[in-house]
């Protein structure tokens, strides 16, 4: 059985805990009789402790940013109600850290963390927490021939979930201290794709969970972050202005205060206005208290400060105000463009039914459209974003649009931006490498963020119809960046903009380049309903050594390498899954009553060996790093396995 039972999370015994406990009153008890010879018996002060409710303590309290983040998975759209989110100390003491029950779509958050509350705690420290879900109102969708399909979220038994408890752990060597005076970071990951195991047959497909949330100090994946809130102060001298926190699409709910620092070379758009740095912040703080912004930055982790690159606030926040949507342009006759995978913001509905999926959303737009860049790295520092007309706005390009929303019924939605405005986003492709020339390189494309190429109609982005943009053949601008001739035939990762509608070749501005060298991977194998008991062939410091003809394994045993899809089956050697050098790691090992999360790779192995007694079966391993075609090793930074016990 699972040693975990005896165990607080970070490997303290429960019988360590009663005996410190017992000395406790011991102590207590002797404080109460005096301690014996030479003590005062004059009546001490109290101790001031923290309560969060109570402003007047807030100085014995310390602080935490709860983020929320996930990672790659089969899901266009997978939102669900948060009912609460609660952190626990060693000695079992709960702490509620959400405010509010909130709405969250998790697949919005692949490339982004998103700051969901700051919560005033008691210090101590933190090994544990549980998160509420509730199923009831789910909207998911998951891609299923380059369309979007509803999925149902199911148990292992098959039964629809309705209400959920996630418990959340907290690595051995992670474990969240709270000090008074303090800000503290928690970023949680629920990785969707390890989470679930998709039939993409049934109609609706059928997604069954097994769903856990890592929760991580200081992230090892690095991310933008976004923050969302009410304007409460803009502080021109010292380049910041405070937010009472509104995450997700809340219109009512605040969820805690945050300091948003900026800089000179920070876009700042009010009211559809642009400006940069400290002429941003008048603009802000001539908008007023109350002002809805919204973020997007990095954090420094060691000051924990958040610091902007750009900030919309008022009017140019989709969806207040104006109707908005986000997606993807996957085709354009005219003024008219079709937007897939988009999000639809509603200004004038209830809290609860503000946002939600729709897979294809119809944009006019037209001479008095604004349409902008979100960056421009040519743009001198202090010089507001550039603006363009709408023939700027391409197949493939990302874009939030806002405008009014005159269509929204079974038939679809349709947004009239003709007075609107057109925002676009850095857009990434993922494809193979053709060829490798001076300041260009040919791809065979197969995504555009993380939608098949299949689902773009390229017509009309050339300057004639012999030019259009060609997937096969898709023609990106690198400027000064080299790629290795080594890079031919291999994945291959670029980030930046489709070239303006009717104006390609090249069909694409790349801004930046992930060449095969470092383009992530993602490694995903189950063993069925049942497990196997024998999934490696060796388990040690050098990692793990799968058994890649176990006749166990089930319909998921590939590694997702950039674009390319590798079989496990079909290789000549069994893959070796091993543990990165340098930077931050973490390893995972769920049974059905516990979740231990390690930093260290020998604990790991150490702990997942005594799990794998010949007995307990692996039921799937999940694992994130750069796979090595040539070697047939996966270098992880994150590995997640799942064992089954004996019922």
């Amino acid at each position: 059985m699972n040693a975990s039972n005896d165990r607080l999370p970070g490997g303290v015994k429960n019988s360590t805990i009663w005996m410190s406990i017992a000395l406790l009153f011991v102590a207590l008890a002797l404080s109460a009789c005096g301690g014996g010879a030479g003590t005062s018996s004059t009546t001490q002060p109290p101790v001031a402790t923290c309560v969060p409710s109570d402003p007047a303590t807030a100085g014995e309290c310390g602080t935490v940013i709860i983020g929320l983040t996930d990672a790659d998975g089969d899901f266009l759209s997978y939102t669900v109600d948060v009912m609460s989110l609660t952190l626990e100390k060693a000695n079992g003491v709960i702490v509620d850290v959400l405010p509010n029950r909130t709405r969250i779509d998790f697949s919005q958050y692949v490339d982004l963390t998103e700051f969901v509350s700051v919560a005033t705690i008691p210090p101590g420290v933190y090994v544990a927490g549980t998160i509420r879900l509730d199923y009831g109102d789910a909207e998911v969708f998951v891609e299923a021939d380059g369309a979007a399909k509803p999925a149902t979220i199911v148990d292992a038994r098959g039964i629809p979930i309705g209400q959920t408890s996630l418990k959340i752990v907290l690595s051995d060597r992670d474990q969240l201290a709270i000090t008074k005076g303090r800000t503290s970071l928690l970023t949680l990951d629920f990785d969707l794709d390890a989470s679930h195991s998709v039939d993409f047959v049934s109609t609706p497909a059928i997604a069954t969970a097994e769903p856990f949330i890592v929760a991580e100090l200081d992230p090892v994946d690095t991310k933008d972050i976004r923050v969302r809130g009410r304007l409460i102060e803009a502080n021109i001298d010292e380049m910041y202005y405070t937010v009472a926190l509104r995450p997700f699409y809340d219109a009512l709910h605040d969820f805690g205060r945050m300091k948003v620092n900026v800089t000179n070379a920070t876009d700042i758009e009010v009211n559809e206005v642009a400006f940069t740095g400290a002429d941003g912040l008048r603009a802000l703080q001539d908008a007023g208290q109350g002002t809805l912004t919204v973020a997007k930055g990095t954090l420094n982790l060691v000051q924990r400060e958040f610091i902007a690159d750009t900030v919309l606030a008022g009017s140019s926040v989709p969806g207040n105000g104006r109707d908005a949507a986000k997606g993807n342009v996957v085709s354009r006759t005219d003024d008219e463009l079709v937007v897939r995978g988009g999000t639809i913001i509603l200004s004038d509905a209830t809290d609860a039914a503000r946002s939600f999926f729709r897979d294809d959303i119809t944009v006019t737009v037209g001479p008095n459209t604004v349409v902008y860049k979100t960056t421009d790295s040519d743009r001198p520092m202090g010089v507001p974003v550039r603006l363009l007309d709408s023939s700027a706005i391409s197949i493939g390009q990302s874009v939030t649009v806002r405008g009014t929303v005159t269509v929204n019924d079974e038939q679809g939605v349709h947004i009239d931006a003709t007075e609107g405005a057109v925002l676009m986003h850095v857009t990434h492709l993922s494809g193979l490498v053709n060829t490798i020339m001076p300041g260009q390189v040919d791809i065979d494309l197969h995504a555009i963020d993380r939608r098949r190429v299949q689902a773009f109609d390229f017509t009309g982005t050339g300057s004639s119809p012999a030019t259009d943009a060609d997937p096969d053949n898709y023609e990106v601008s690198t400027g000064n960046v080299l790629m290795p001739s080594a890079a031919t035939g291999q994945p291959v990762v670029v980030y930046g903009f489709p070239n303006e509608f009717g104006g390609a070749p090249p069909d694409f501005e790349g801004r930046t380049i992930i060449d095969y060298s470092d383009v992530r991977s993602a490694l995903g194998v189950g063993w069925g309903a049942q497990g196997t008991t024998a999934p490696f062939l060796m388990m040690d410091e050098n990692g793990l050594l799968l058994d890649n003809q176990n006749p166990d394994i089930d319909q998921r045993h590939h590694i997702k390498h950039g674009p390319i899809l590798v079989d496990l089956t079909t290789l000549d050697s069994d893959t070796l899954v091993a543990p990165r050098e340098t930077g931050r790691k973490l390893f995972t090992l769920k049974t059905s009553d516990s979740l231990q999360l390690y930093a260290d790779f020998n604990d790991f192995v150490v702990a997942l060996t005594l799990e794998l007694n010949g007995v307990n079966a692996a039921r799937s391993m999940y694992a994130r790093g750069h796979y090595n075609r040539d070697t047939n090793v996966f270098t992880a930074y994150k590995i997640f396995v799942y064992v089954l016990e004996p019922s």
